[in-house]
């Protein structure tokens, strides 16, 4: 069975299920996940828990000795068993086949694993788990999710915000769901319950975000300034190199041109992004730069960019952070500045 994370609670609340398989690439909600469904096997009985780490050179007959073996004295015992790699090895997935063909009545299994391939997920051991228990996916939150997430850790305490100092908390903490979580917390000791002061609020938040160069593209073609300003800042702060994020404009700049080109002989904007081998949250955001930037500003982009890679290798006099913070502004909209 698939379930969702916040399907979860109403799941564990109806019974508990022989075997719980929660995988994803968000720490945090999958501690939380995890932490939900020990919490659930403590009230049902499970008394005794045994974990097991499938690291490299570990024994799978381990594994399948516990999943048959009763506790102390005959108790119920949860298995808590991580694989940190999500691949359990010829052993392992034999192992986990025949776990999930079998399991005893007894015993809880808790398998916990990070965000899984194509190929894993349409492995014959994880479908067997699938089908013999519950398949619990954790992904990170959209950014547009984070307000509301952060909405109602708020709630859980008796505080409420605006949609404003949501907002807020969720810029200073995006990317960064732990951090979200640890100040949502401290609202709780510094502030009073009911609805928060958006000042005493931004004096308690320090800045935590964390960005990355695809957060950075996905902001410049939206047309994001304040966000291309804000993340750019933060990527120069935390030392990332230059080159990185040269190469990404540049990567940007001539799918744009390609989309541009295929839309002007009428192909479909979406057919014309996904042909420019542009994914994910990046296309809405390149459909968006291909209506709003006129095709003429695109060679003044590339020599400008151009620049900026002789600037990177040592050739003539700028600072290569606010020249290139220009550009991307420009390409989020802004006027490009010219340069002398």
């Amino acid at each position: 069975m698939q379930l969702r994370l916040n399907q979860l609670a109403a799941q564990l609340a109806k019974g508990l299920a022989p075997l719980y398989m929660v995988h994803g690439d968000e720490p945090l909600l999958a501690l939380e996940a995890g932490d939900a469904i020990r919490a659930s096997a403590r009230a049902a009985g499970y008394d005794e828990r045994e974990i097991l780490v499938a690291e490299q050179g570990f024994r799978w007959d381990a594994f399948s000795a516990a999943s048959r073996n009763l506790g102390l004295f005959g108790a119920r015992k949860l298995v808590d068993l991580r694989i940190p790699s999500g691949k359990p090895g010829v052993d392992g997935a034999r192992a986990l086949e025949n776990f999930a063909s079998n399991p005893c009545a007894d015993t809880l299994t808790l398998i916990t694993l990070p965000r899984l391939d194509r190929s894993a997920l349409n492995s014959s051991w994880f479908l067997a788990l699938e089908r013999a228990g519950v398949s619990v996916a954790v992904y990170p939150l959209e950014r547009n999710d984070l307000p509301q997430w952060i909405a109602a850790r708020l709630a859980r305490q008796r505080q409420s915000a605006s949609a404003d100092t949501l907002q807020f908390l969720a810029d200073t903490t995006e990317g960064n769901l732990l951090a979200a979580r640890q100040e949502v917390e401290k609202l709780a000791l510094l502030l009073p319950e009911g609805r928060l002061d958006p000042a005493a609020v931004e004096d308690a938040v320090a800045d935590l975000a964390r960005f990355d160069v695809f957060a950075l593209s996905e902001a410049w073609l939206s047309g994001d300034a304040p966000r291309v300003c804000r993340i750019l800042a933060a990527l120069e702060a935390e030392g990332e190199g230059v080159p990185l994020l040269l190469w990404q404009l540049g990567e940007d700049l001539h799918a744009l041109a390609a989309v541009m080109s295929s839309c002007a002989t009428g192909t479909p904007a979406a057919v014309a992004v996904r042909n420019a081998r542009v994914w994910g949250k990046r296309q809405v955001a390149m459909e968006r730069a291909a209506r709003r930037v006129a095709p003429s500003a695109i060679p003044q982009l590339l020599t400008k960019l151009a620049r900026l890679d002789a600037l990177a290798k040592g050739i003539g006099r700028g600072n290569i952070w606010d020249e290139l913070s220009e550009l991307a502004l420009a390409l989020a909209g802004r006027p490009l500045i010219a340069t002398a």
